[in-house]
């Protein structure tokens, strides 16, 4: 089998111990940016709408529902601190694409793709907008993604003429513009992706929605959805519409209990670089880094010069479960550092200050899903599949379309009226998914070559291309 570049260039194992020696397991974006805290529910209330969960889709869905409609009640109620899940643990790529990339949108929905291409981009530029009218303190630049080749059969796969918003690089200009010995060209998107601090946007987005008017509830798990009422161990609420966004976390809709998996990512911070050592390896233009392998990476610079690393290995636990244990895995972190050094071997001596995971809402078309229960009470969005920052307030006006009873461009989509197929129950969900996981494995290491495995997924619609 072909080995890979990050096998070929390993560094020294010395080098990545003492690299994870001194780094915390706690999520950076979450210390740095804590935000302000807000009651538990206690009591019985009545509104307009409800909304369960305090990460993005949740907050933004209801800054939307008071934009739309500033005198309706709205009620945000989020299990644990706003923030605390996806949307405080994510790597901050704030991604124009709805369909988890070109190659998937192609795929699954070719008749709509330039529109929702469209979409994509005018979702992004509302973000931007909304960063600009309410001054979200969030760390926002629209610097784009690099995507970057490492092995000779990756380089089709970024080829073609530049045009004014997608640049192609050869070896020379992107080790001009980002110096590594494992790049050997690269394509810059340079308006698809904005660059954003996870915990700073989740605490700006909770202030503004507080401003407008909604209602924050911390510490509030929800246990049941019955007859309009939204219950939690102290309280309830009652409401005409119910807003669902609680990502990896288990529906409160049996309907959905298979259409997720919960995926661990994991995640590296270094201490932030000396002007030395930003200079050594160059990244001017600050833009968000991928490279192609089904296994792939992901990193970017924070605002302060740290190097956020994250990717390459994603691990799901038998059972679908999700615990706080699965959290802290030293061998993912252990790669993750020496591939950090394969990629940046002139790094050698920096540090890495943080260490944490999160969970993905993996869904088997590879991005976000949308739906209707209740008699149309009831509206959910889930499964964003790791490209959800941006993505998560279309999916809020979708919600809010579809709660309103409205007949939309959105609504109307064919992306929004298709559910993917569920994954299968246990036993069976653990077995196909580390079966794909090493078929994914093999590719990577056979010039990207699928296997049969892949190729019946692939016609199943299941995707797992990334």
């Amino acid at each position: 089998m072909h080995e890979t570049v990050f096998e070929r260039l390993a560094p020294d194992p010395v080098l990545v111990a003492e690299s994870l020696a001194g780094s915390r397991h706690a999520v950076f974006w979450l210390e740095d940016a804590p935000g302000a805290r807000h009651p538990h529910l206690s009591g019985d209330l009545a509104a307009d709408l409800v909304v369960v969960g305090g990460g993005y889709t949740g907050l933004w869905t209801a800054i939307r529902a008071k934009e739309r409609d500033p005198g309706r009640r709205v009620v945000v109620l989020e299990a644990r601190t706003i923030g605390w899940a996806a949307s405080g643990r994510n790597g901050g790529f704030v991604e124009a694409s709805l369909t988890h990339g070109e190659a998937n949108g192609q795929r699954r929905w070719p008749e709509e793709l330039d529109r929702l291409d469209e979409l994509g981009a005018e979702n992004l530029d509302a973000i931007e907008e909304a960063v600009e009218r309410y001054g979200l303190d969030c760390d926002f630049e629209r610097t784009g993604t690099l995507t970057v080749a490492l092995e000779p059969h990756e380089l089709e796969w970024i080829a073609g003429p530049s045009t004014a918003d997608s640049i192609y690089l050869d070896h020379a200009a992107v080790q001009s513009e980002l110096a590594s010995p494992t790049y050997l060209a690269g394509r810059w998107d340079t308006r698809s992706t904005a660059l954003v601090h996870p915990g700073k946007l989740a605490g700006e987005l909770a202030r503004v929605a507080a401003e407008l008017g909604v209602e924050l509830f911390e510490r509030s798990l929800v246990r049941s959805i019955d007859a309009g009422v939204v219950r939690t161990d102290r309280g309830s609420v009652r409401a005409a519409r119910i807003a669902l966004a609680t990502n990896a976390f288990p529906s409160l809709l049996k309907r959905n209990r298979l259409m997720t998996v919960p995926v661990y990512d994991y995640v590296l911070m270094t201490e932030p670089l000396t002007d030395a050592q930003l200079d050594s390896i160059g990244w001017r233009h600050r833009q968000g880094l991928a490279d192609q392998a089904n296994q792939f990476h992901y990193y970017r610079l924070s605002a302060d010069n740290r190097i956020l690393f994250g990717g390459y290995d994603a691990v799901y636990h038998a059972g679908g479960r999700i615990r706080p244990a699965y959290e802290d895995r030293p061998a993912s972190f252990q790669r993750l550092a020496s591939h950090f050094f394969t990629t940046f071997p002139q790094l050698a001596g920096v540090r890495f200050s943080h260490r944490w995971a999160g969970v993905i809402d993996t869904s088997t078309r590879f991005c976000a899903f949308f739906g209707t229960a209740r008699g149309g009470s009831v509206a959910y969005a889930a499964g964003f599949t790791g490209l959800g920052v941006a993505a998560t307030r279309f999916a809020a006006e979708v919600m809010l379309d579809q709660l309103e009873g409205l007949t939309t461009e959105r609504t109307r989509l064919r992306m929004v009226r298709e559910r993917p197929l569920p994954f299968p129950p246990e036993p069976a969900a653990s077995i196909g998914i580390q079966l794909t996981r090493l078929s994914l494995d093999r590719a990577d290491h056979n010039q990207g070559r699928r296997n049969a495995l892949l190729r019946t997924l692939d016609a199943l619609g299941l995707g797992f291309d990334s």
